[in-house]
């Protein structure tokens, strides 16, 4: 059997959920400058139940996202503060898990439309990869562009760290990205940036699916981590997760079923994304464990 890097889960629903508020267009990061007890929490309950690679819950906390609501000057504490909840769950739970910084869409999910370009973008990606030094690899995801990409990877790239990209791809479309380019080009673009793993994330498990196979054109590691959502069309730039419905198909069980036959097809890499928690990762661990793979940190 395989080694299989065991990935944790989405951060910002269910930290929303602990959190007892409604959410906020900066989503998670209100979570963490308010509750980062919270955040230190639930990075503990994906380490318990299996998981070995940890993002930051730094995903709204962009310089585009964070001046839009009057709090650009912030961004340095939160990454910070994000970074402190990682490494203080890690040391108590005592595994050998590493934590990867994220490099999210500037301005909104799901809308490259919206995202500024080139040596804009640049700047910004270089700002929070400074601002996140202490990491073990950086994550470039729900990257639903080949420009998104590539300034993104350029920036994590400088720093001599592994480079992970995930795409988001058109729910409508599999095998295309949000912006309607080819996932054979951004098969293409991670080879020439020389990224260590392609991903696709935050796309419905039935999208996923359908694209596998244009994965094995990438030589580094593959993986996939699906959303729990019915639909991602409601999402406003600026507005919030309030918008979207949970499915009810993608419990544990259901989850880890679909999951294996990602693995069974050869991916490395497997996780969950927003409404997948610590209970999907549990079950896919013990999954993973009953089939003889080998849970490794990556």
């Amino acid at each position: 059997m395989s080694s299989i890097v065991l990935l944790d889960g989405g951060m910002g629903q269910e930290l929303v959920r602990r959190a007892g508020e409604p959410p906020t267009p900066l989503w998670s990061t209100h979570i963490l400058n308010h509750y980062p007890e919270l955040v230190q929490a639930l990075h503990e309950d994906f380490i318990r139940a299996g998981a070995r690679v940890i993002t930051l819950a730094t995903y709204t906390a962009t310089p585009e996202r964070l001046s839009r609501d009057g709090q650009a000057e912030s961004l340095e504490m939160l990454h910070r503060r994000a970074l402190e909840c990682a490494q203080k769950a890690v040391a108590a739970c005592g595994e050998d898990v590493a934590i990867a910084g994220c490099l999210p869409p500037l301005v909104a999910s799901y809308r490259p439309d919206q995202s500024p370009t080139g040596d804009a973008a640049l700047a910004s990606y270089r700002r929070m990869v400074a601002a996140g030094q202490g990491v073990d690899l950086w994550l470039c995801e729900a990257m639903a562009s080949l420009d998104e990409m590539r300034t993104a990877a350029t920036a994590a790239s400088e720093t001599g760290l592994p480079v992970w990209i995930a795409v988001t791809l058109d729910d409508a479309n599999p095998g295309r990205l949000r912006s309607q380019e080819p996932l054979a080009d951004a098969v293409a673009l991670a080879e020439s940036l020389g990224v260590q793993a392609l991903l696709i994330n935050c796309s419905q498990p039935e999208t996923i699916e359908a694209s596998l196979d244009l994965l094995t054109g990438f030589s580094g590691m593959t993986g996939a981590y699906p959303n729990g959502f019915t639909s991602v069309e409601a999402l406003a730039p600026g507005g919030t997760v309030s918008s979207l419905e949970a499915r009810l198909d993608l419990d544990p069980e259901a989850f880890t079923h679909t999951a294996m036959r990602w693995v069974d097809h050869g991916i490395d890499i497997i996780g969950g994304c927003c409404e997948v928690g610590p209970s999907h990762i549990a079950r896919l661990a013990e999954s993973l464990g009953e089939r003889g793979h080998a849970v490794v940190r990556f």
